[in-house]
């Protein structure tokens, strides 16, 4: 509304973001389930990344994006940083260090607790300064802990490196998120936006489809199954879908597995563990197509396919995805 003693140039002045607009990819990163992929949710205001109390959950760079007027962020999840010998947790990792050498900034997501620094992390923290990006610290997961227990940790970590900030709240709770995208967008370079204001996110929907099945193999299995699936979309039928993104969307899609012992606990008895597996993931789908889906899985046997290039890039984690 403008107030009687405004003009209408007063009024577009006191709109316009100060300062130079900027935008820029800014890398996720941190060692396994820290809660980056909860964190960009969170950012987002809206489901893009699969969660699972699983470490290494995520295998892939996702892109979230966020348009605001002085500013578009282009937050990229990864994979978690962790000790990998070959095959597919080999690739996890490149592809994490790959999407932070391509950002322009970067946030490390540590949890909060004790103070010291254990070796894994400090190694991972190792393998981001290298990049030399400018770097945020992230301390999540504050609703863990008391808040007389942030001062140590923070002081503790101010002498690890010289971070652009020291940034501590609850992904999970939403608690002192409100402020971190500005922390960020900061030290991104001055220029244009680099999507279109509509879009969110780069990652087709039936790719977020397929994890959707593969984070309810994640939450649902146990012990080493969930580590050696992988979710193909064979089909993504959008004919019968109605303009408004209402109508059916049918798919179909297969779980790829390394031996049969663990196709039969994915089946479960009589397909019990796969109708629920189906029945949770179809519904996160239709949540974000907006519409109603038909899912069908099937189940497939492909031996060690985590360790061979063929099987990689079969199950979609080639050299370049």
């Amino acid at each position: 509304m403008i107030q009687d003693d405004e003009t209408q140039d007063e009024v577009e002045v006191r709109a316009k973001p100060a300062g130079p607009h900027r935008a820029g990819f800014v890398a996720i990163i941190g060692r396994p389930n820290v809660g980056k992929s909860t964190l960009l949710n969170r950012l987002l205001g809206q489901k893009l990344a699969i969660v699972s109390p699983k470490p290494q959950t995520t295998r892939g760079r996702i892109l979230g994006v966020i348009t605001r007027p002085e500013a578009q962020l282009c937050l990229l999840d990864t994979p978690g940083l962790h000790e990998a010998k070959g095959g597919l947790n080999a690739r996890m990792v490149e592809s994490a260090l790959d999407t932070l050498n391509d950002a322009d900034a970067a946030m490390f997501l540590i949890e909060a607790g004790s103070p010291a620094i254990d070796t894994q992390t400090k190694k991972a923290l190792d393998q981001v300064k290298a990049a030399r990006k400018p770097l945020l610290l992230v301390i999540n997961k504050i609703d863990t802990v008391k808040k007389q227990e942030l001062l140590p940790l923070i002081e503790r970590w101010r002498h690890e490196h010289e971070f652009t900030d020291i940034y501590p709240l609850s992904a999970l709770t939403g608690d002192n998120v409100e402020g971190l995208l500005d922390a960020v967008a900061a030290h991104l370079p001055e220029g244009p936006s680099l999507f279109g204001d509509e879009v969110w996110t780069d990652v087709p929907e039936r790719a977020l489809c397929a994890e959707l099945v593969r984070e309810q193999i994640m939450r649902q299995l146990s012990q080493e199954v969930p580590y050696s699936c992988a979710v193909i979309v064979e089909d993504f039928d959008e004919s019968e879908r109605e303009t408004g993104r209402r109508g059916l969307v049918r798919i179909h899609a297969q779980v790829l597995v390394e031996r049969d012992s663990q196709k039969s606990i994915v089946i479960g008895k009589g397909g019990a563990q796969l109708k629920e597996i189906g029945t949770l993931a179809r519904k996160e789908m239709e949540r974000l197509l907006g519409c109603k889906v038909f899912l069908q899985l099937h189940v497939r046997v492909e031996p060690e396919w985590t360790r061979s290039e063929k099987g990689m890039r079969r199950a979609g984690y080639g050299e370049h995805e």
